[in-house]
């Protein structure tokens, strides 16, 4: 009975990870014999875990990545101009840290995108925000936000996030709205976040597309600063795998 209230009472304080898991330790408590001290760090490291699991878990689903993809699980045995040290460096947060860009360019299907999921994937499972945008959807929603006041605050959140993601961006050349969207966007998380951008416009082309020589010098300058290049070639993994 006295082992029930102790369960209520856990769940009572919201240390749910310490409810389901006491009626388990206590059992091995006996078996092991523990000491009180070592029973209470048990519990306590199975909260913590909870925890993290669940942070985990809600990181992920905000993140809304459109692949479930992984750095271990990058394909480097394909020639398509992938450097595995780029990305080696890219396996720690120094760069988040440091709120440097990461720039992924290639033609379709080369696996920008994988990519760009893989990393946001690294940084939620290392406790960073993230958030994954196509750059039609980014631009669309933004529109929407104008006739319904709440373009500010949208703005807001994009910059407030510590990984934004945007990707198929320049599949045409922005509008007047959107890249003065985009410049707002870059310049407020400018040395304060950062951002991953996939593009199949080569990273040279960029300036023309987004046709506005005064806002496209001050939206590149910003997002070439500091950061890391990884220009994709070859066939498109989609097409081989139609092939096949």
């Amino acid at each position: 009975m006295l082992n029930e209230q102790t369960v209520t009472t856990l769940n009572q304080l919201k240390l749910f990870g310490m409810a389901g898991n006491f009626q388990d330790r206590l059992a091995h408590s006996k078996s092991a014999e523990l000491s009180h001290a070592e029973f209470v760090g048990l519990l306590v490291g199975d909260e913590k875990t909870y925890r993290e699991n669940k942070r985990l878990k809600r990181l992920l689903q905000n993140a809304r990545l459109k692949l479930q993809a992984s750095l271990e699980d990058v394909d480097y045995k394909t020639p398509r101009g992938l450097n595995k040290q780029n990305l080696l460096e890219l396996s720690n947060t120094q760069w988040m840290d440091s709120f440097r860009n990461v720039l992924l360019t290639g033609p379709t299907g080369v696996g920008k995108t994988y990519l760009a999921c893989a990393l946001g994937n690294f940084a939620a499972r290392a406790g960073y925000t993230v958030l994954y945008f196509r750059a039609p959807r980014l631009f669309e929603m933004l529109h929407q936000t104008k006739g319904d006041g709440s373009h500010l605050k949208t703005l807001a959140k994009l910059v407030k996030v510590q990984l934004l993601i945007i990707d198929d961006f320049l599949l045409a050349p922005l509008t007047d709205p959107e890249r003065r969207d985009f410049l707002e966007i870059i310049e407020d998380r400018y040395g304060s976040g950062s951002t991953i951008i996939a593009s199949q416009c080569p990273a040279k082309e960029w300036y023309q597309n987004i046709d506005d020589p005064t806002i496209a010098d001050a939206i590149c300058d910003r997002l070439f600063h500091n950061a890391s290049k990884i220009d994709l070639k070859g066939d498109s993994y989609r097409k081989k795998q139609g092939k096949s």
